[in-house]
């Protein structure tokens, strides 16, 4: 298949694939006579990439991986355990901002005057003083 094949075959853009590829993640077929052809095995890969993207794994975390030999089970596990703690500490950010916006959402809805607190939070110059 073609690039453009590969890449709806894959749910990605061209572009991403060729972005893959200078990463080192998917090998470039060799150019015959024609347009490069990919293969089953390279939408395969592809495939596993975005499955690993998904679990939240970064590009490079994903090289690490896809170097791997498959009977690796602890340079796999560290790397999993590695990005749920990185994982868990986005979660505990995120939480703390839904918290914070909370409170301001909050004191705005029981505020009836005066300047909103969310616009005062994020923009002091507009509050009247």
């Amino acid at each position: 298949m073609k690039i453009g094949d590969l890449a709806r075959a894959g749910g990605v853009n061209v572009e991403t694939i060729r972005y893959y590829q200078r990463r080192g993640l998917l090998a470039e077929p060799p150019r015959g006579d024609g347009p490069r052809r990919y293969g089953l095995d390279d939408l395969e890969r592809l495939r596993s990439i975005r499955a690993a993207q998904t679990a939240g794994f970064t590009l490079d975390e994903i090289a690490t991986l896809l170097a791997l030999n498959t009977d690796d089970r602890s340079a796999a596990h560290s790397l999993a355990q590695s990005r749920i703690a990185a994982l868990d500490a986005k979660i505990a950010t995120l939480q703390t901002m839904r918290g914070a916006l909370l409170r301001l959402a909050d004191a705005c809805a029981a505020g009836e005057t005066g300047p909103c607190p969310i616009i005062a939070a994020f923009n002091p110059d507009q509050v009247q003083r």
